[in-house]
């Protein structure tokens, strides 16, 4: 799926649905920098993207980017909340929860 996810970039196709694929493609196979890089410009052409939100968090919080992942789930509780996303908003809401307990030290408020 990969390669002809980027097959297609490479050919100039480069839209906020592509980069998603790419993005959740690199994070299954365990590559969150390039995932990152790819749903941040996916974010890019579609600010409103909530699922695109949730992912970059994984990825942000699988690079040990604690802060970073915090933040993109915030924005993408946000975007949910306003899409009414609710399946959406109660995953990244658990991902918090989760997030707080594993590093008190710089809990939410």
């Amino acid at each position: 799926m990969l390669e002809s996810l980027e097959r297609m970039l490479a050919k100039g196709v480069d839209n906020a649905l592509l980069r998603f694929g790419l993005g959740k493609g690199y994070l299954d196979a365990g590559e969150p920098a390039q995932a990152a890089e790819h749903l941040q410009k996916c974010l890019g052409f579609d600010p409103g993207y909530s699922a695109a939100w949730k992912l970059l968090g994984k990825a942000c919080q699988s690079q040990g980017l604690i802060e970073e992942a915090r933040q993109a789930w915030h924005n993408g509780l946000e975007v949910a909340r306003k899409r009414g996303d609710k399946q959406t908003e109660k995953e990244m809401q658990v991902f918090l929860r989760k997030l707080d307990k594993q590093h008190p030290e710089r809990g939410s408020d």
